[in-house]
């Protein structure tokens, strides 16, 4: 049954008249699924929902805290102190840098929570038609096959085919970019329709916006549509903010202003005939006072101000660097319906000469 169904799964469910999409989907227009199918159907594709990407574990994110190049240079600070004999300076810096850890890793949990929260608010119920009965049930009990009915107001719960419809409008605004309610019909559509113009569809996560409709489940969780972006969305690459770029070039500056200094510093005494070990005390203790203890705390206290001052305008900032990025953002491109670009549009046909050059 799962091979079958898998293969299933691949078809080009708009190209298909309703009828054909019912007869391989092995479900009844009338009844829907009967609760063997449905147990049946669950045990090989799971539960209709996204896969929770497993993030870090809470001593992993604490030890990130420590991965700045600044604090590097703060930890061989204390080290050295320990070295000579200064407790109490190694204590000091060894407070504030651990100060600044805790402080990134209380707000990063806050607001990993926030979004944990966020996640659980967004399930939503579906009224679908199981052994003839009409059930409410939660959205992640959906399975292929199941013969789901759309109202005005409804989140559409998974990938959909339209059985029919009446006035059937549909918010895909999210999906598409569209900001215009897209007209519904369940009619069968040519086999290179792209996704925007698929009118027989309904997706995942798009809401109703007037009329009603009677559909059957083709897709859910991951293979849905709004799955594969996400699956897209988890696999794009952290950057570094203008901030923390800065802040590491000045520490390797700062690193080799050091080295540097100190390395001048022991040779020139040497060369007047000092002892080599209180030359190199003293260029131990020359390197320790150029370190700024105080740098990292004040950093991570500013931005932790900028997050507190966020969060009362209900906006979650996951990291703390991320509120310098809002802060130093000059161009914002969005389109019609406010959605968030990369700018990265590129020419793919030129009209020039009476010819059309790719």
């Amino acid at each position: 049954m799962k091979p079958l169904l898998d293969s299933l799964l691949k078809k080009h469910w708009h190209h298909l008249s309703h009828k054909e999409v019912l007869e391989l989907l092995d479900t009844d227009i009338e009844k829907g699924l009967d609760r063997f199918d449905v147990e049946e159907r669950q045990n090989n594709f799971g539960f209709n929902e996204l896969t929770q990407h497993q993030g870090q574990g809470p001593l992993l994110r604490f030890l990130l805290q420590f991965n700045q190049a600044l604090v590097y240079i703060l930890l061989v600070a204390v080290i050295i102190k320990l070295f000579l004999g200064a407790w109490v300076d190694a204590g000091v810096i060894f407070g504030v840098v651990l100060l600044n850890s805790i402080i990134g890793f209380i707000q990063e949990g806050k607001a990993l929570s926030a979004l944990e929260a966020l996640s659980r608010a967004m399930t939503t119920a579906t009224t679908v038609l199981r052994a003839g009965e009409k059930q409410r049930i939660d959205a992640r009990e959906l399975v292929p096959g199941d013969i789901v009915l759309l109202a005005s107001g409804d989140k559409v719960p998974a990938d959909l085919r339209l059985i029919n419809s009446r006035n059937l409008q549909i918010d895909e605004s999210a999906l598409t970019g569209e900001s215009l309610p897209v007209e519904k019909c369940s009619d069968v559509l040519e086999h290179n329709t792209v996704l925007a113009d698929r009118n027989n569809m309904c997706y995942s996560s798009s809401l109703v916006t007037y009329g009603t409709a009677k559909g059957v489940v083709t897709e859910i969780g991951d293979d849905t549509e709004i799955g594969r972006i996400s699956t897209l969305i988890s696999s794009t690459e952290v950057l570094d903010t203008p901030l923390t770029r800065k802040i590491a070039h000045f520490s390797h500056i700062l690193l080799y202003a050091i080295l540097g200094l100190a390395s001048i510093t022991f040779m020139v005494g040497v060369w007047h005939g000092d002892s080599w070990i209180n030359v190199f005390m003293a260029a131990i203790a020359l390197s320790v006072a150029m370190i700024p203890e105080g740098l990292p705390a004040v950093l991570t206290i500013t931005l932790a101000i900028g997050v507190a001052r966020m969060a009362k305008r209900h906006a979650i900032i996951r990291r703390l660097p991320a509120v310098e990025t809002l802060g130093s953002t000059t161009v914002i491109c969005s389109d019609k319906t406010g959605t968030l670009t990369r700018n990265e549009m590129a020419v793919q046909q030129v009209w020039a000469g009476d010819k059309i050059i790719h």
